[in-house]
């Protein structure tokens, strides 16, 4: 892609990672794209998204061709496509998960997201069905965390989750925010981060870049970038949000702008 201000302003962060990426991945929470939001969101953002989940399991509900050429056009734009972790527990509790691998590999999806956030499923099923959905040739994610604050998991247990889940091979783990980034398990009522929720959480892990931190408020990924970097992974992004969660990570929004000025007027009057 050729950026037409490229010969007068450049990013302030550097290292922004490229597709196809490792890290730095941006994961986009779809409700209701058609066909037509769908081209526009690739024609105007497609080269900085990574995965794009049908949320709520909204994909019941899409015609079946519509559906299809939908992740036709998201594949093609080296976008992987998730029915979403619901869509999985509903195939768990009705005993038809296998043959929800089998369908969801026919339309076309590529990523498989295994969580237990209305079910209860037991550590031997959990691994289950990360091999199984694995063996079938996806990707698999894995899902932790607290969706309702008056019924929280230990912080300990969601570590021993994560580092668990890894283990069995899922590519990465997401920490769970739901969709409106509040009262959940790194947020408060307000959808303010708590810090020392994120370190208990992370605590031992050796690599970063597996986990997927569920962040739809800007200031919830203003955060995230300036602790992790500008590739850390992040997800349950809008689709309308993902111009600007690049501008954070390049370092051209307010807040990182702001910094850099600083440390350039700073290093200027030679402070420390």
């Amino acid at each position: 892609m050729q950026n037409i201000w490229d010969d007068l302003i450049k990013p302030i962060l550097p290292g922004r990672s490229q597709k196809p990426r490792a890290k730095g991945l941006t994961m986009v929470l779809d409700k209701a794209l058609g066909l037509r939001g769908t081209q526009d969101l690739i024609e105007t953002a497609g080269s900085y998204i990574d995965d794009l989940k049908l949320t709520f399991g909204t994909s019941v509900f899409y015609d079946k061709r519509l559906l299809e050429k939908k992740i036709e056009l998201l594949r093609s734009a080296g976008i992987h496509v998730m029915p979403g972790g619901t869509m999985t527990e509903i195939a768990v509790w009705e005993g038809v998960f296998p043959a929800f691998l089998k369908k969801a590999r026919q339309i076309g999806f590529t990523l498989i997201e295994i969580s237990d956030g209305t079910i209860e499923m037991s550590a031997t099923l959990r691994g289950d069905l990360i091999r199984r959905a694995a063996e079938e040739g996806f990707l698999v994610i894995t899902e932790v965390g607290t969706k309702d604050l008056k019924h929280p998991r230990a912080s300990t247990i969601l570590n021993e989750q994560i580092h668990k889940d890894l283990e069995l091979g899922a590519s990465r783990v997401v920490i769970e925010a739901k969709e409106a980034g509040t009262a959940t398990t790194i947020y408060n009522e307000q959808g303010l981060v708590k810090e020392e929720e994120v370190g208990r959480l992370i605590a031992g892990l050796d690599d970063l870049d597996r986990i997927i931190w569920e962040a739809p408020i800007r200031d919830q990924q203003d955060y995230l970038v300036a602790r992790f970097g500008p590739n850390v992974n992040i997800g349950n992004c809008t689709p309308e949000g993902v111009l600007s969660l690049e501008v954070l990570r390049n370092g051209l929004g307010e807040t990182p702008f702001r910094h850099a000025c600083q440390e350039r007027l700073a290093a200027k009057q030679g402070l420390p």
